[in-house]
């Protein structure tokens, strides 16, 4: 089969690699594409704390296919059902995953695509989020992660305001019922007290990762209110205005999830909202590459493009 391998910093070579068999409590899926994660940027551009090459296939984690191979203990699934997964090396023709971390697709998601571990987070982060209907929520960093948050906050009747830098994911986020904020200058603060009209935020979802916004973020919550941390922190410590948070008293969420059956859960809510056609996270899939064509997924992943939000590998 043929692996993409990550053999320098920004240096990808498809090289043919043996078939990997699955073992017990595993299965091989056909891996019909891949989404391009933000948090794989670093290990493309390149850290003094990363290893070259990767692994072949890797970072790729958030594919879907089809089951072609079972191991033992499989857990009733079966070659040529169409699934999404939690795998790590999926920029590849075929990947393994523990059968525990698949979900089976319904037939009307069946040939869509399907970046399950994304979306699977978006799923928690709303789990954890505390926002119910009538909350007034900002959700500052409008990228792939940000825009799925909005959708789903919107969607459970919260009044909801999407900061971010570019018009076009705004006004994505603005067709999902959100009030749209361009982020430039210093008078963000003062534009959503006016908004709140002096309540400011009872929910605020940082989902950028940067200083920056994480210093915005917690500017924006109400007295009591919540900051949820949805955005990935791994260029280094942060700081925070500790007496602040304890003036106003805010519970502060770090919603990331390390544990697979959280994961599992939230791909499970994840097929069944887009079964269901509560979300539609297809807008956002705005560039297509082949496998082939890797590079320059992350190339656009770097340069955001106009216009761009996600990329998907087909492979």
């Amino acid at each position: 089969m043929l692996s993409a391998v990550l053999a320098s910093p920004r240096q990808i070579q498809l090289r043919p690699v043996a078939l990997p068999e699955p073992q017990p409590g595993q299965v091989r899926i056909r891996i019909d594409g891949c989404g391009v994660c933000g948090s794989d940027l670093p290990v493309w551009l390149g850290r003094p704390w990363f290893d070259y090459p990767r692994a072949p296939g890797a970072p790729g984690h958030e594919a879907w296919g089809t089951i072609d191979a079972v191991g033992a203990e499989s857990g009733g699934l079966q070659v040529g059902d169409p699934v999404v997964c939690l795998t790590y090396r999926s920029y590849a023709e075929f990947d393994l995953a523990d059968a525990s971390t698949v979900v089976a697709l319904p037939a009307g998601l069946t040939g869509a695509a399907f970046p399950g571990e994304p979306l699977a987070c978006a799923m928690n982060i709303m789990r954890r989020s505390g926002i119910e209907r009538d909350s007034t929520v900002a959700v500052v960093g409008i990228g792939f992660l940000g825009s799925l948050l909005t959708r789903l906050a919107c969607a459970r009747g919260a009044h909801v305001i999407a900061i971010g830098r570019r018009a076009s994911s705004l006004e994505l986020a603005q067709s999902a019922g959100a009030e749209p904020l361009l982020a430039r200058g210093d008078d963000l603060p003062h534009r959503v007290n006016m908004l709140t009209h002096g309540q400011l935020c009872d929910v605020v979802i940082e989902a950028a990762g940067a200083q920056a916004t994480l210093d915005l973020a917690a500017q924006l919550v109400r007295v009591r209110g919540r900051l949820v941390i949805a955005g990935y922190h791994q260029d280094g410590p942060r700081s925070v205005d500790m007496q602040q948070w304890n003036w106003n008293g805010i519970d502060v969420i770090n919603a990331h999830e390390r544990d697979l059956a959280a994961y599992h859960t939230g791909l499970e809510l994840a097929v069944r909202e887009v079964a269901a056609g509560r979300l539609d996270p297809g807008p956002l899939f705005t560039h297509e590459f082949g496998l082939d064509e890797l590079s320059g997924a992350f190339r656009a992943l770097e340069q955001h493009p106009d216009g761009f939000i996600k990329a998907l590998v087909r492979c």
